[in-house]
């Protein structure tokens, strides 16, 4: 059974940390609301600090699909943080007794339909739940740093969450950009956790042992397996290792190390010495680089390698699969309701990204074709031609293409596509596309199509559906008064005078 999105307008921010500020940036840059209580003197500058990072990364990373931003507020008190809202985020200390009293505090004024998510690291939720009057409605949601730009978050239920209220939530997740991986079994640390304190806890030893540095130990990490891990993490790589024989090979040739002497998963005790030498290390390794501009690097190599896996295949690949739907859902609901009965409707809005530019500092004539295809795509949306629509073995092939290039779009501009139906008839449909920088009506490009609709399995035109025929007759009827496009029509030749 699919879970329809959630309706989240508004939603509450209990503690705003690093992680619950980074909840609050995710939340405002998708159009909610967002409600912060933290008591802690410096968490109205923390919160607006983490959003205007995260506008930055957005921009970059999604350029022109961001909805209207919703609204960033503070309240001092938690009665009024939760007042109406529709969903609420805990992002306390890792503080059991402190997380459950607040938990409860929150759980006693808050309508019982309303989901409370917990953004803990490792902290049990039955444990968590227990003292609540409504313990159904708990889960955790625990994401991971920057909130706003890491897509994971691990949901996990308690002995006494609902089903209803694990899938709600993970639908909800899902709508603002996440990728979310269901805990099946309820364990401390839960699952990515649980490997990174692996991790941590060799390193530990390294350093303890003089083996190596904080420095050395990050290099191996990014110059070596943390690039693999980007998009394949390790049982896949692993995969790989065992050629064509495959996972099975690895482990038989790989399989006998485990029994050596190799790594320490019980950490070493983390006295003064150690505690000195590894924030000495730290610092030398920082090299008096201040957080911000650390954490401001660390943004700027997360957006483009995120923006580069949503190139890779067909669909992108790891995360940048996720962008891609995340950005294509933003897209297709501004295009469902972008029909306006005086005007052509938005069937394209995008961003001009820095790897569209060609070396003449424009976009280069790829980039187009590309933008007026998606527009299409748009068109195909709103008629009911949409990627189900294919799936179903049915879809529009463009079979005749016309470009006018009547200006130039630059890196960080804002697009749009205006879309007419021209003409249809029973298997054909005439398009006539207009590109515009955002709040401009002068041109910088047309497109004229004409498509064909096509069985894709017998591989022969065929004959548009009488529900599509007449979603696209009430298209061409709002458009009815527009004239036709002074350029519809046009061939491509040198006129001559006589």
């Amino acid at each position: 059974m699919s879970i329809e999105k959630p309706a989240v307008k508004r939603a509450a921010l209990i503690g705003s940390g690093v992680i619950g500020a980074g909840w609050a940036a995710r939340f405002v840059l998708n159009g909610i609301d967002a409600v912060i209580y933290d008591p802690s003197g410096d968490s109205k500058a923390r919160a607006k600090n983490i959003l205007d990072m995260a506008r930055t990364a957005w921009a970059a990373l999604m350029p022109g699909v961001l909805p209207k931003e919703g609204t960033l507020s503070f309240v001092d008190s938690i009665e009024a943080a939760v007042q109406d809202v529709d969903f609420v985020q805990e992002s306390l200390p890792e503080t059991e007794d402190l997380k459950r009293n607040v938990l409860a505090a929150v759980d006693a004024v808050l309508p019982p339909h309303v989901i409370i998510g917990s953004s803990t690291s490792g902290l049990l939720p039955s444990r968590l739940q227990s003292g609540l009057k409504h313990p159904e409605r708990f889960v955790v949601g625990h994401p991971f740093n920057p909130v706003y730009l890491l897509p994971l978050v691990e949901v996990c239920g308690g002995d006494l969450t609902s089903a209803a209220t694990k899938e709600t939530a993970a639908a909800f997740y899902s709508s603002i950009g996440m990728q979310v991986l269901h805990v099946r079994k309820e364990v401390d640390g839960f699952i990515a956790d649980r490997l990174l304190e692996a991790l941590w806890r060799e390193g530990l030893w390294l350093i303890e042992e003089g083996v190596a540095t904080t420095s050395e130990l990050d290099d191996a990490i990014r110059y070596g397996a943390g690039l693999r891990w980007s998009f394949m993490g390790t049982f896949l790589t692993y995969r790989l290792a065992g050629g064509d024989a495959g996972m099975r090979h690895f482990l038989g040739q790989f399989g006998p190390a485990l029994k050596l002497p190799w790594t320490k998963l019980i950490a070493p005790e983390l006295t003064d010495e150690l505690a000195d030498r590894i924030a000495t290390q730290s610092d030398e390794q920082a090299a008096g680089v201040a957080v911000r501009d650390l954490e401001i690097l660390r943004d700027e190599a997360l957006v483009k390698v995120i923006r580069a896996l949503s190139s890779v295949g067909t669909k992108g690949y790891a995360s940048g699969a996720t962008l891609n739907a995340f950005s294509s859902r933003l897209h297709k609901e501004e295009t469902a309701n972008a029909v306006e009965a005086e005007s052509s409707f938005v069937s394209w809005k995008g961003g001009v990204s820095p790897e569209w530019i060609d070396y003449n500092g424009h976009m280069t004539e790829h980039r187009y074709l590309q933008v007026f295809g998606e527009a299409t795509d748009g068109v195909l949306s709103l008629i009911g031609a949409d990627e189900d629509y294919v799936r179903s073995g049915y879809s529009f092939y463009t079979v005749e293409t016309h470009i006018r290039h009547l200006g130039q779009a630059y890196a960080g501009m804002t697009l749009e596509v205006r879309s007419r139906i021209l003409d249809s008839d029973a298997k054909r449909l005439h398009l006539f596309h207009t590109m515009t920088v955002q709040g401009s009506d002068d041109p910088i490009a047309t497109a004229e199509h004409m498509l064909l609709h096509v069985d894709s399995v017998k591989g022969k035109s065929s004959q548009i559906p009488n529900a599509i025929q007449i979603r696209i007759e009430q298209t061409k009827a709002l458009q009815a008064e527009q004239p036709t496009p002074e350029a519809a029509g046009r061939s491509i030749g040198i006129r001559r005078s006589v």
